[in-house]
């Protein structure tokens, strides 16, 4: 069986990535892979489906058993990527959705060299910062602090294989969409893959 392929989203806090991976995994049957987080939930979030909230005791424990693909600080609070049900996904032939930032998908790059990483751009930061004051969720000091790291974050996009701005979600939506099936029909990275495909050819022969 052909492995699935690691769709790895990023992009600056406030940037719509949740909205466009909210869009696309019924679309294109892709499997959310769930974070888990120190962090408390927002409102509207639930547990298990946006994150897995948990204490930094437990998510310790986890890291302890190198159980995330991987892991990061993020203001003050630690996140985090579960190992085991990404690669029994993948190897079951399923793509995964992966939602994390820059740091994060800078750590997975290190060990899975296949997976295809793409990066939302807000339309401007002058947009960005009213899409994040609209939350309501920030202080003046923490917006500041919040669309500098966005800045550095932007910095870092010639890591990504694609970019997409978010000024129209269903657009925005409709581009990573058109990437992940582009990438669908790339022929595989792994021989192993490679030859596996060919063979069905040939058995029917």
């Amino acid at each position: 069986m052909v492995k699935g392929r690691l769709f790895v989203i990023s992009g600056p806090s406030g940037v719509g990535k949740g909205a466009i991976c909210h869009k696309l995994i019924a679309e294109k049957g892709l499997k959310f892979s769930v974070s888990m987080t120190t962090r408390k939930p927002r409102a509207g979030e639930k547990h298990g489906e946006d994150y897995y909230f948990v204490s930094k005791e437990e998510f310790n424990e986890i890291r302890n058993r190198n159980g995330f693909l991987e892991f990061a600080e993020v203001y003050g609070n630690f996140y985090g990527t579960p190992r085991l049900e990404i690669s029994e996904a993948l190897e079951s032939g399923r793509d995964v959705l992966l939602d994390i930032d820059t740091q994060g998908a800078l750590n997975v790059q290190k060990t899975c060299d296949d997976a295809v990483f793409i990066f939302i751009l807000p339309p401007s930061t002058a947009e960005l910062r009213r899409r994040i004051k609209d939350r309501g969720t920030e202080t003046e000091e923490s917006l500041n602090r919040r669309l500098s790291a966005a800045i550095h974050e932007i910095s870092l996009l010639a890591h990504y294989d694609y970019c997409v701005v978010n000024d129209d979600l269903d657009v925005a939506a409709a581009q990573v969409g058109a990437v992940i099936e582009a990438e669908r029909l790339r022929v595989p990275k792994d021989t192993k893959d490679v030859t596996e495909l060919i063979d069905q050819y040939k058995g029917g022969i």
